[in-house]
């Protein structure tokens, strides 16, 4: 069934058969999977071949994955900011230089492109923590929302969703008023953010329009609880930098004599609608303000190691009760499953010990917690009801080749890469197929060239 003659917003009716599916705790072979009004209608198993009319998905079906915390424009600094050594400080330059050159253009391209790579990978949702909103020098644009809007048209040209997790930006540091390339961050206060936040629209369930609060140092203590208001009247998500860096954490204590987390539970900001990403470097006290408030955890190991940032606990905060969910954030990779077994591995590498997570538990972090997270917590199962939103990975790669399909979801987490996803499927259309974007034809080629632009 040829799906990529529908609109976006038109609701998609189709069929799709699975020669295999992870259906949340094993491997099923042989599951038909209705779609209707872009949801799923029905899971039907013991389907040994396609019937008449049904679209094949050869390999393991998951639900589609979640990339929890990203920022587009980063996607321009890859390989760039491999030059040389330094900190995540000297890194933090290179990034403000690029995004001293965006314009609502040349961002729309750029995301376009990186969210189309995003699909390539079996990403059905990205959760865009958005903090680029003026022209440089801080000047607001015309259309105030010029930048989030260019990443909201972004996603829908690239087929995915977006939770568009606008950012509270306004300081440099504790005291400190925004460096010259920080103005185009700024809102200047809370209740002006706010202000220009609430004229973002979501037009369908595509877009869901969240909060973000850029980090303790960014946004001043007075002013976090209007950010998390905001949010909280709203019920949508809420997001945060949280503990990144060692740096960030004496700066606060010698500020206001408290940890990060401490400071944002004292403002309100921790609950269920709250994601913290990185959670690095945390007390034992933080782990318990963050886990007895269910507030979620967002790692992305591939950025927290290429940044030098540093191994979170994960497992303690999993354990005190924090959901877990991944990120590509700085996109020096695209690839979840990469995500979800540098979270495994690294905590092998820290404790001397295997086995921290099943893969069924990974793969829930890349699917169900981060669409949770991300505003859609009926999202992420292959269960009526829940969006169809799917992707399917080959079994028959390099990479993948070998095991017996019951091993199929050890063979995505701990195998497979981003290249090895065949399909991707949103509201139950067919996005990729057989490995090519169906709406984007060249996405190595836009990539390239909405690169070239910031540097021409």
């Amino acid at each position: 069934m040829q799906l990529t003659t529908q609109p976006t917003g038109t609701p998609v009716t189709a069929t799709y058969w699975m020669s295999h599916a992870w259906l949340g705790t094993h491997v099923e072979p042989g599951v038909l999977l209705d779609v209707a009004g872009g949801r799923i209608a029905g899971v039907r198993t013991g389907i040994d071949t396609p019937p008449p009319g049904a679209t094949p998905l050869h390999g393991l079906t998951v639900p589609g994955l979640a990339n929890t915390h990203s920022h587009a424009f980063h996607r321009a600094l890859r390989s760039t900011v491999q030059v040389g050594s330094g900190t995540f400080w000297t890194w933090r330059e290179l990034m403000y230089r690029t995004a001293s050159r965006l314009t609502p253009d040349t961002y729309y391209d750029l995301a376009r492109a990186t969210y189309a790579e995003m699909a390539l990978a079996g990403i059905t949702a990205v959760g865009e923590f958005h903090y680029l909103h003026h022209a440089p020098g801080g000047t607001p644009y015309d259309d105030p929302n010029a930048m989030g809007e260019a990443l909201i048209a972004a996603a829908a040209e690239a087929g995915i969703r977006i939770t568009l997790l606008d950012t509270a930006y306004l300081a440099a540091g504790f005291g400190e008023k925004p460096s010259r390339h920080q103005l185009r961050f700024s809102d200047t206060t809370a209740d002006a953010w706010a202000e220009r936040a609430s004229l973002l629209k979501g037009d369908d369930d595509l877009v869901v329009i969240g909060a973000a609060i850029h980090s303790v140092r960014a946004v001043p203590a007075g002013q976090l609880a209007t950010v998390a208001r905001w949010a909280q009247e709203r019920a949508v998500p809420l997001h945060v930098h949280l503990s990144e860096q060692t740096a960030e954490n004496d700066a606060c204590l010698a500020a206001h004599g408290r940890t990060p987390a401490r400071l944002l539970a004292d403002h309100g900001v921790l609950g269920p609608h709250t994601t913290g990403i990185h959670n690095t470097h945390l007390t034992a006290e933080d782990i318990e303000l963050l886990g007895t408030s269910r507030t979620g955890t967002c790692m992305c190991p591939t950025t927290e190691r290429d940044l030098a940032d540093g191994i979170g606990p994960a497992t303690a905060l999993q354990g005190a009760g924090s959901p877990l969910s991944l990120g590509s954030d700085s996109h020096a990779v695209i690839d979840l499953f990469e995500e979800a077994r540098a979270m495994e591995l690294n905590e092998r590498l820290r404790t001397h010990v295997r086995g921290h997570w099943t893969a069924a538990a990974l793969l829930r972090a890349a699917s169900a917690e981060g669409h949770a997270a991300l505003g859609r917590p009926d999202a992420g199962v292959l269960e009526p009801g829940a969006p169809a939103d799917l992707a399917t990975v080959a079994l028959d790669s390099v990479r993948t080749a070998g095991p017996v399909p019951r091993l199929a979801a050890e063979a995505a987490v701990f195998a497979a890469t981003a290249a090895d996803v065949r399909h991707t499927v949103v509201a139950g259309r067919h996005i990729v197929r057989d490995g090519r974007h169906t709406r984007i034809e060249d996405v190595p080629g836009a990539l390239a060239s909405a690169v070239a632009a910031l540097y021409a």
